[in-house]
């Protein structure tokens, strides 16, 4: 078997017969469809990654089966990316240096559902999970957009904020993960627990020094949610009834506001929202949608729906939450590929004049789109805006402008974990790698700064961090 990637030269038909009882892909063009995420949400990376593919994939279904893809890589010095559902928007599933790809989705149980937690394997659709959870009146205190097809740690992994954040914060914010397990990339693997701190050190680090096997998480009453949709005469006066809905006793899962440009793109919500007008989306709970409608009446706001999960089904309509965070871009993109994104934080405090400042200096192409938030205990808002991409220097001076008033950008059209959100490195990440990654097979092109540290002893590397 020849290399697909072209970087390798491992004997692949060989490789694939020592992993059994494995399950294996090795037809090309299977291979080339899991080495793809959604990366292609920006231009910059779709040139980049879209020719990088792997090798081989592997699908292993019980936790010593991936201990044996992990046993066997290291053997073989074989750079190894693990991937969920694929839905992450940097690249972080996709395999740089060709080799193997290891696909957690037959990894899937849901081993422990407890009174306030839940205990389940990294490869489990967050659907199902949540479906699970349900029948137990509980549910994840954060999920992402993609829920449908994504994974829970390639989630845990990969993001940091989504449905749910505005009221229960960030994923790394103390008691949203209670633990993760993960094996080390070594012959053989060793298992090591994460706790209480140190769920942040391999949390968002992209699969880079470790390999999530299981995860324990809390949970949160469930609710009879009411998806709503309002609109504004003015995207000022919709920031300004989402800050109100932030901040209100309300028990809102979700709180997003968009320019009428982007709601535009919403072909499912034609009829069903005005044209031309901003709009808000929430979830509610029904027995608070009458305190729901008296904020919105204060905010010269008009309800344009109100939909349970029954009317959802009946009328054949997506989530109110796939009108928010990345499903927003998602959308766009379905009929414009000409359209990208950025990320910026809006930090507290929060105001509608810094909404209107910036109106003033980002220029035409530049359409807002706020999802408000609980980050270390205070309100802030992400804007990820969708752009009309004209060049990947307009992209740049978009993220300085915001910068230079105040909103600091997360580059999102970087594959580079330090390019990104990060903007440096995390040498405690770095240090973990060394610790579960030592021969430097995981994910490793991701990292810019391994190629410093990959010589340097654990403590050499944390003692970067601290300095």
């Amino acid at each position: 078997m020849t290399s697909i990637s072209g970087k390798t030269t491992t004997d692949w038909a060989a490789f694939a017969a020592e992993l059994a009882p494995v399950e294996v892909i090795s037809e090309p063009v299977l291979v080339k469809k899991r080495s793809r995420d959604f990366f292609w949400y920006s231009p910059i990376l779709d040139r980049r990654l879209k020719t990088c593919f792997g090798d081989l994939v592997a699908r292993p279904k019980f936790p010593a089966e991936m201990a044996r893809c992990l046993t066997l890589s290291a053997r073989h010095r074989i750079p190894t990316t693990l991937r969920g559902g694929g839905t992450g928007n940097y690249g972080q599933s996709v395999p740089m240096e060709g080799g193997l790809i290891i696909d957690t989705t037959e990894m899937g149980r849901i081993l422990e559902i407890g009174p306030d937690f839940v205990r389940v394997e990294a490869g489990c659709n967050i659907l199902t999970l949540n479906n699970a959870l349900k029948e137990k009146g509980r549910e994840l205190p954060v999920f992402p957009s993609t829920q449908d097809i994504a994974t829970i740690g390639g989630f845990i992994s990969g993001g940091s904020a989504g449905i749910g954040t505005v009221s229960h914060g960030m994923l790394r914010d103390a008691g949203n993960v209670l633990e993760i397990k993960a094996l080390s990339a070594e012959d053989p693997p060793r298992e090591h627990v994460f706790r209480g701190d140190d769920i942040n050190m391999i949390h968002h680090a992209w699969g880079i020094n470790g390999v999530i096997t299981e995860l324990t998480l809390r949970t949160v009453p469930t609710e009879d949610w009411i998806g709503c949709i309002a609109t504004f005469d003015t995207y000022p006066a919709c920031y300004a009834a989402g800050m109100a809905l932030a901040a209100s006793p309300i028990c809102r899962k979700l709180c997003s506001t968009l320019d009428a440009r982007i709601v535009a793109y919403f072909d499912r919500l034609k009829g069903i929202a005005p044209e031309g007008r901003p709009m808000l989306v929430t979830l509610i709970p029904r027995p608070q949608i009458d305190d729901f409608r008296a904020l919105i009446a204060d905010h010269n706001g008009q309800i344009a729906l109100e939909m349970d999960e029954a009317e959802r089904l009946t009328r054949k309509l997506p989530h109110a939450f796939e009108f928010s965070y990345n499903h927003t871009t998602l959308q766009a993109l379905k009929t414009d590929r000409k359209v990208t994104y950025l990320q910026i934080l809006c930090p507290a405090p929060l105001n509608v004049a810094k909404i209107t400042e910036l109106q003033g200096v980002l220029g035409d192409d530049v359409y807002m789109h706020h999802e408000f938030s609980l980050m270390g205990g205070q309100r802030v808002a992400f804007d990820l805006p969708l752009v009309k991409y004209t060049t990947d220097e307009r992209l740049y001076q978009i993220m300085a402008l915001y910068e230079a008033h105040g909103c600091p950008a997360s580059d999102p059209h970087s594959c580079i974990i330090e390019e990104g959100g990060m903007k440096k490195a995390d040498y405690r990440h770095l240090a973990w790698k060394k610790r579960m990654d030592p021969l430097g097979l995981l994910n490793t092109p991701k990292t810019r700064e391994w190629a410093r540290v990959r010589d340097m002893t654990p403590e050499a590397i944390l003692a970067l961090h601290q300095t």
